[in-house]
């Protein structure tokens, strides 16, 4: 007989009720029946593949796109006294073997891995021996070819689900109706799942927009103006997350940084100094990104323009977990221009569709939190960046007119009714 999820829910989590919208997708999941939920950051999704998983015999396989994320959310269960475990190519010897061990004696509930794993012909025959009967999949917007975050190896999912004959549970924070189609096809064959829309809205987030000028000194002024408080600087580049990291620190802020060229143990040192350690600021590039819970960040930085409106919405979304006010500031200049247009040359993804548009997560803030670009502006300059950006002329180099680049970026990502809305960020 199973577990009564409710009573799981209280005694394992220790929390008194579900949120809104968590029961109904718990019962579609524990049924067995294919589900695909779309939930707000911080709204509670891990919950509602872990809670089943507790309910159901056998192990769960949770497919999951980041390092951090995985080790973030092993290391909550453990310490709630759920046996879970995952294979990452960051574990030491000793951390895979305690996970093979806890398998082969049936003890390990959720197995996390990552999605390039599949890729291994031992991956299938291990997942049967071990008598997987769920497989959930976080972060499932990665299988958008398209999309903004695509990862190749989620494709993979798909085949995997139908050779073990078990359900799937899709879980994301951003997919737009065109992203929700391809998820469809792709994980659940064009079957339609069970499907929850939470919506995206974050009430608690002030949102802001800057140009950048003196971009160090604003991140420092910003940062000063909260010290004390856990917050997160994002940037395009490993290089810039150290020299940043540096900067706050000699103005005497507790600061790591954080990005993918890191040593395992390393980033492992930062993952739990950023748990246990209040007022940390930790500088990263997107290495540190989704599913990251950590209730009390007060605020997130970007000190460059987020390559998209999914990846901003998700990066943001670190932030006011527990629901009190949190705030955030974005930078963007003529350099961010010139990288993303590399970036975009340079991706796996096909191009979209023509007449294809996406406008994912940009209705939630149309009520507007943001100070320097109205609501509808900041997310349109973002949206925007990913195609108009292929158009623009080479800028002139900063020392020739910082004025005339700082007018052309903002023609090229915004209306120019928005341009004379751009105001600094004050520094109080």
């Amino acid at each position: 007989m199973a577990a009564d999820p409710t009573a799981l829910l209280h005694s394992v989590f220790g929390f008194p009720g579900f949120r809104p919208g968590q029961e109904e997708i718990v019962n579609a999941v524990l049924a067995g029946r294919n589900t695909l939920a779309i939930m707000p950051t911080g709204g509670g999704k891990s919950l509602c593949f872990q809670l089943p998983a507790l309910c159901r015999d056998g192990v769960t396989v949770v497919i999951s796109p980041l390092i951090a994320l995985m080790r973030d959310q092993v290391r909550a269960l453990r310490a709630a006294r759920v046996e879970a475990g995952a294979l990452t190519s960051g574990n030491t010897d000793e951390e895979t073997e305690e996970v093979f061990t806890a398998l082969d004696e049936g003890r390990l509930k959720l197995l996390y891995m990552a999605p390039e794993r599949l890729a291994s012909g031992a991956t299938l025959p291990m997942l049967r021996r071990i008598g997987c009967t769920l497989i959930a999949v976080d972060e499932a917007h990665c299988v958008s070819q398209w999309g903004h975050d695509f990862r190749p190896d989620y494709l993979r999912i798909g085949e995997l689900r139908r050779a073990l004959g078990v359900p799937l549970a899709a879980f994301t924070a951003t997919a737009d109706e065109e992203t929700r189609a391809e998820i469809v096809t792709r994980l659940f064959d064009g079957v339609a799942p069970d499907s929850f829309l939470r919506g995206f809205d974050r009430p608690n987030i002030h949102l802001a927009f800057a140009v950048k000028d003196s971009p160090r000194d604003q991140l420092l002024a910003f940062a000063a103006a909260r010290r004390g408080q856990s917050g997160i600087v994002y940037c395009a580049t490993r290089a810039k997350t150290e020299t940043l990291a540096a900067a706050l620190r000699a103005e005497g802020h507790a600061t790591a940084f954080y990005h993918g060229g890191m040593e395992a143990e390393a980033r492992r040192h930062v993952e739990i100094r950023f748990q246990q350690e209040d007022g940390l600021i930790v500088v990263a590039t997107i290495a540190f990104g989704m599913g990251i819970d950590k209730p009390d960040i007060r605020w997130v930085a970007h000190a460059d323009l987020p390559k998209s409106i999914e990846g901003y919405y998700q990066e943001i979304g670190r932030t006011g977990r527990d629901g009190a006010p949190a705030e955030t500031l974005t930078l963007y200049g003529p350099d961010d221009i010139r990288l993303r247009r590399t970036q975009i040359d340079e991706g796996l993804a096909p191009p979209r569709p023509q007449g294809c548009r996406s406008r994912p997560a940009e209705r939630a803030f149309r009520s507007g939190r943001g100070d320097g670009l109205p609501p509808s502006g900041a997310f349109g300059l973002l949206r925007r960046n990913r195609h108009a950006l292929r158009q623009l002329r080479p800028l002139r180099p900063p020392r020739r007119s910082v004025r005339r680049n700082r007018r052309r970026a903002q023609g090229a990502f915004g209306d120019p009714a928005h341009r004379r809305m751009v105001r600094r960020w004050p520094s109080h």
